[in-house]
C-alpha cells in the first residue's frame, strides 16, 4: 500500500479516509511547484481552485447526503497537514474555507439537539443545507468572523453590523483575515443585528465576492502566508437578501453549544497546516545535511556534534507537535467522547499554542542547520520560518491560551470567544 503524506499524521486510516486522502495527495505536486512564486509575488495562485475543485476537494467535510466527500476532522487536519509540506498559504486558505461548514453542520446538529423551536426551525435548515450544498458544488467560502475592533473578553469581537431593511439586510463593517479575498465565490460573513448587545445578536450572510458596495482592504504586506489572499473586506450597505441569511435570534450561540471543544470543532486542523511546515523544514534540512559532507572528513555535515544536538532538539519538538495534535484530535473526534466539553476545550487553549511554538523550535531549529543557504527566501526552510511564525499570534497566542486555561482550572472561568461590539456613537 502507498504511503501517503496524511499516514505520518494519523495511524489506521481506513479505506475511505484513505480514497480522500489520495485525493489531497493527488494536487500536492502542483501546490509544491507553485508554492515559490505565490510567496515571492503575496498572491494567491488562483489556478489551485480549480484545482482542489476538480479533486472534490471544497466538499470534503460536506456529508454525502449533501453531496459531499462525507469526510470529518480527521480528514481535514490530514489535508491540511498534507498541504501545509507543500504549500502553506494554500493549506491556511483551504482550511478557512472548510471552517465554512460549522456554518451548515453545527446548525442542523442543534436542531437535532432540540435547541430550536419549531417555528426557527425552516429558516436554519435552508441556510444550513445552503451551506453544504454549495460547497459540494465546488463554491469557494471565505469565512470572515475576524476584525480588526478588539475587546479584552474575547479574541474575536463583532462591530460589522447588519440593518434590516425591506426584503433584506444591509451590511456595513470592515473584515480581517479570512483569506481567499478576491478569490472566494462568497463571503461568509458574521455581523451584528443592529440594536443588539451581546451574542445572541450575531448573524450570517452569504456576500458575493462581486456585490455592491464590497471593498478589498489594502494588501496586506506579511512576514509569511503571504499568499493567502488575507487582506480583508470592506462592506458598504452591501444589500444581501433574507434568503441568504441566518438572522434567526441566538441561532449562533446555540449552534456553539453543540461543539466539540475547540470552538467549532475543527480548529485544530490549523495547527495541522503549521506542523506539515516545520515537518517540511526538519526533512529538507535532514536531506541537505545529510547528503552534504565535509571537505576534509567526508563525513556527513548532520553527523557533527552541532548538528547532531539540533537534530536531537528538532526531532523532540517536533515529536511533541505531533503528540499534542493527536491528542486533541483524539478528543474532539472519539465516540464516545473521552473527555466533557470543558475539559475538552482546556486542552485545547493549551494545545495550540504548545504545538505552534514547537513547530517554530523546528523550523528555527532548520535554519540553523543549513546555515546560510537556508536563508534563500524562496527555499522551503526560511518560507517555514516566516509562516509558521504567524502562528505564534494567529487567533490567540501560546500565553493567552495557557491564562486561560488557568483561569478555567483555578476559577471555572471561560473566555468567550466572540464578542458583540457596538461602535462609539
Amino acid at each position: 500500500m502507498a504511503q501517503l503524506t496524511a499516514d505520518r499524521l494519523l495511524d489506521g486510516l481506513s479505506d475511505a479516509e484513505r480514497g480522500r486522502a489520495e485525493r489531497v495527495e493527488s494536487v500536492l505536486p502542483a501546490l509544491r511547484d507553485a508554492a515559490a512564486g505565490a510567496d515571492t509575488e503575496g498572491r494567491f495562485p488562483v489556478e489551485h481552485v480549480a484545482r482542489l475543485r476538480d479533486a472534490g476537494l471544497l466538499g470534503l467535510v460536506v456529508p454525502q447526503e449533501y453531496g459531499g466527500l462525507g469526510g470529518t476532522l480527521r480528514d481535514l487536519a490530514a489535508a491540511t497537514f498534507a498541504m501545509g509540506t507543500a504549500c502553506g498559504s494554500t493549506a491556511l486558505a483551504f482550511f478557512f474555507h472548510n471552517t465554512s461548514a460549522s456554518r451548515g453542520l453545527l446548525p442542523l446538529e442543534a436542531i437535532r439537539a432540540g435547541l430550536f423551536e419549531p417555528g426557527e426551525i425552516p429558516a436554519v435548515r435552508a441556510f444550513a443545507e445552503k451551506v453544504l450544498t454549495r460547497m459540494a458544488d465546488g463554491v469557494w467560502l471565505a469565512n470572515f468572523a475576524s476584525e480588526s475592533v478588539k475587546s479584552a473578553g474575547a479574541n474575536i469581537s463583532i462591530s460589522t453590523t447588519a440593518t434590516k431593511v425591506d426584503g433584506g439586510w444591509l451590511l456595513n463593517g470592515e473584515k480581517s483575515f479570512g483569506c481567499a479575498t478576491g478569490v472566494a465565490d462568497y463571503y461568509l460573513t458574521t455581523a451584528r443585528l443592529e440594536g443588539t448587545e451581546t451574542a445572541a445578536g450575531l448573524a450570517t450572510f452569504f456576500v458575493p465576492r462581486d456585490a455592491a458596495g464590497v471593498g478589498e482592504r489594502p494588501t496586506w504586506d506579511a512576514l509569511g502566508m503571504r499568499a493567502t489572499a488575507n487582506q480583508g473586506i470592506t462592506l458598504k450597505d452591501v444589500f444581501i437578501a433574507d434568503d441568504e441569511a441566518l438572522t434567526v435570534p441566538g441561532a449562533f450561540v446555540r449552534m456553539l453549544q453543540v461543539s466539540r471543544g475547540s470552538f467549532v470543532g475543527n480548529q485544530l486542523a490549523i495547527s495541522a497546516v503549521y506542523l506539515g511546515a516545520a515537518q517540511s523544514a526538519y526533512d529538507t534540512a535532514l536531506a541537505a545535511t545529510t547528503g552534504k559532507t565535509f571537505a576534509d572528513t567526508g563525513r556527513p555535515v548532520a553527523s557533527s556534534p552541532m548538528h547532531q544536538v539540533l537534530f536531537g532538539d528538532m526531532t523532540e519538538r517536533l515529536e511533541t507537535a505531533y503528540l499534542w495534535i493527536r491528542r486533541q484530535l483524539e478528543l474532539e473526534t472519539s465516540e464516545p467522547p473521552l473527555r466533557g466539553k470543558d475539559e475538552v476545550f482546556r486542552q485545547w487553549r493549551m494545545a495550540k499554542g504548545s504545538i505552534t511554538e514547537a513547530c517554530f523550535d523546528v523550523a528555527v531549529g532548520a535554519l540553523k542547520c543549513t546555515g546560510t543557504s537556508g536563508t534563500a527566501n524562496t527555499g522551503v526552510i526560511a518560507r517555514a520560518v516566516r509562516d509558521i511564525a504567524m502562528s505564534l499570534v494567529m487567533t490567540f497566542p501560546a500565553e493567552r491560551g495557557r491564562l486561560e486555561a488557568a483561569n478555567i482550572v483555578t476559577t471555572g472561568a471561560e473566555h468567550a470567544l466572540f464578542a458583540n461590539v457596538a461602535k462609539e456613537r
